[in-house]
């Protein structure tokens, strides 16, 4: 299979082309949801286009806990078949589908009472591994075990000895939600789906009652492109009921936005080798690890305001810290924050008034002739929520359509990445490269790290890492404009890398050097290269200013003083 490459050429190809003639499917936006009905799609042989108003990822897919897990705690509300599917899906990423990108990470459920809670939360983790194992793809990770009082504090010294008599650990897995994104995207472009970022649908094209097509802004050269496709897939998750509108039809469903904020802190604030989770009186809370960081979150409250930059209040932040330090030996304060972002669930309106009761469940559903819709859901189940789509979308076709394969399709890096990772001490001698820089990349890219090798033999210097973000190549810079869609400074050090999540300074020391490494890619000017940096300055103003208010209100009007996008 070639190598899909989504360089400033290939989006302009692209979108000429989803324009010259008719396609099967177009699905409208690129979160995860989007990029997986895509991939299936295309994988079943029929024509397909993909279309993202922002950039891929940039809304819910990559603001997101960054697990891919079964959801334990819907054990405890009895949804064993929500918790079934996504067990399974996990094993697939795991061993089959994306073993690069998704990795297992161990918890610890402090316990606080002796005797009936062992046995109660000791009886639901252990009908979790076993639901998992009879999925026929959990046999990867290891099954979960009981810990003394003693023990546990081995394993994390950072809990105050009074906060638990005992624990249990389990393990689930965790990726980076932007980048699996973005592997998706190549993977769907590989099989010959036609993907344009920075593209939105303005409108929809009507003949009589039946939706045909869709008027697609370029929002970066301006113009506008008529798209018919013989069925379109709405999948803009918190978006949806905004997408629907556009067709001046009332949807057969809603879907309300839930908050969750995440900090991230350095590796160092928390003494612990194993991700702690934490009941709370609304939901529960996760540590997580995270390269060289933790990430802490989740709250989960309605949201109702802007979708596209959900802003942070210092009340959010508070409510972490708070929940976090009742367990934590040593507390964390302000100063231990590197990074905060926020991100908004699409969950399904109408079973209940609190966002933490609504369905994690996900809905499809043909509200006119020529759309089908799919909405709610979670991150770890995006293959199921496609292939439902596209199976809606198949009926309306007229023709015999293969069924889904996307349970046998890697996502491209996949393929020989476990013989690469046995090979990575000869590669690191063969580059000159440090192998834990190696390691980095095999576990970012997989077996695609051989495209960016070619970069640093082409350009040594790009083998040298950013001067204020150390984790990160020069090389993954460039990379991330020339094949990975990356359209300005906000896309690279926001979803490319975490650059702006994992520095104190959020990114505004490296935006320089790295609008100058984009700068040859995308054929930026000295103007644009100082816009880019301007921008992205006024966003991290702009969201710290946000953080330091004490509601949500305040926060979003903090947060939308920065503009959206920088104009070419």
């Amino acid at each position: 299979m070639k190598t899909a490459t989504l360089g400033p050429a290939q989006r302009a190809e692209a979108l000429a082309r989803m324009a010259e003639r008719e396609l099967d499917i177009l699905v409208v936006g690129g979160g995860v949801v989007g990029a997986g009905t895509a991939l299936d799609a295309a994988t079943r042989g029929l024509s397909t286009g993909l279309v993202e108003a922002r950039d891929w990822a940039s809304g819910t897919s990559s603001r997101s806990s960054k697990l891919i897990h079964g959801g334990l705690r819907y054990l405890e509300m009895l949804d064993f078949a929500l918790v079934r599917e996504a067990l399974k899906e996990r094993g697939l990423l795991l061993e089959r589908l994306a073993p690069h990108l998704v990795k297992p990470v161990p918890f610890l459920y402090p316990l606080q009472h002796k005797g009936w809670e062992r046995w109660y939360a000791g009886s639901g983790v252990a009908l979790y591994d076993g639901m998992s194992v009879s999925s026929g793809h959990g046999r990867g990770l290891p099954v979960h075990r009981h810990l003394s009082h003693k023990r546990a504090l081995r394993v994390a010294p950072c809990l105050k000895k009074d906060a638990l008599v005992g624990a249990l650990q389990y393990y689930d897995a965790q990726m980076d939600d932007a980048r699996y994104v973005t592997t998706i995207v190549r993977t769907a472009a590989a099989y010959g789906a036609q993907v344009a970022n920075r593209a939105r649908v303005v409108g929809f094209l009507r003949e009589g009652e039946r939706v045909v097509g869709a008027r697609v802004q370029d929002v970066e050269g301006g113009g506008e492109y008529a798209i018919r496709a013989r069925q379109i897939v709405n999948a803009t998750g918190v978006w949806t009921d905004d997408t629907q509108a556009l067709i001046g039809e009332r949807g057969q469903f809603h879907v309300r936005a839930s908050k969750g904020i995440h900090l991230v802190v350095p590796k160092d604030r928390i003494h612990s080798t194993t991700g702690l989770i934490l009941r709370t009186e609304k939901s529960v809370l996760f540590v997580i690890p995270w390269g060289r960081h933790w990430i802490v979150g989740t709250t989960d409250t309605d949201w109702d305001l802007d979708k596209a930059h959900p802003a942070a209040s210092s009340a959010d932040i508070d409510y972490l810290l708070e929940h976090v330090n009742e367990v934590l030996a040593t507390p964390l304060t302000r100063d231990d924050v590197e990074g905060v972002y926020a991100g908004l669930r699409p969950l399904l309106a109408g079973e209940s008034d609190a966002t933490s009761k609504l369905s994690r469940e996900h809905t499809v559903a043909h509200p006119v002739p020529g759309l089908v819709v799919v909405a709610g859901g979670k991150y770890t189940t995006y293959r199921v929520m496609a292939k439902d789509a596209v199976d809606e979308a198949v009926h309306a076709l007229d023709q015999r359509v293969a069924e889904c394969v996307t349970e046998d399709v890697p996502l491209v890096g996949a393929e020989g990445y476990k013989a690469l990772w046995n090979a990575r001490a000869r590669t690191a001698a063969r580059t000159g490269l440090h192998v834990a820089r190696i390691e980095h990349l095999l576990n970012r890219y997989g077996s695609l790290t051989e495209e960016l090798l070619e970069l640093v033999v082409a350009d040594p210097s790009l083998g040298e890492p950013l001067a204020a973000a150390d984790d990160y190549l020069r090389a993954e810079v460039v990379y991330a404009c020339t094949h990975e869609g990356a359209r300005h400074l906000d896309d690279v050090l926001t979803r490319r890398t975490r650059i702006s999540i994992e520095t104190f300074d959020r990114g505004t020391r490296s935006a320089r050097e790295a609008a100058e490494l984009m700068a040859p890619a995308l054929g930026w000017d000295g103007d644009q290269v100082e816009k880019e940096i301007a921008h992205y300055q006024k966003r991290v103003e702009a969201e710290r200013e946000s953080q330091r208010q004490p509601d949500d209100l305040t926060a979003d009007a903090a947060r939308l003083g920065a503009p959206d996008i920088v104009p070419l």
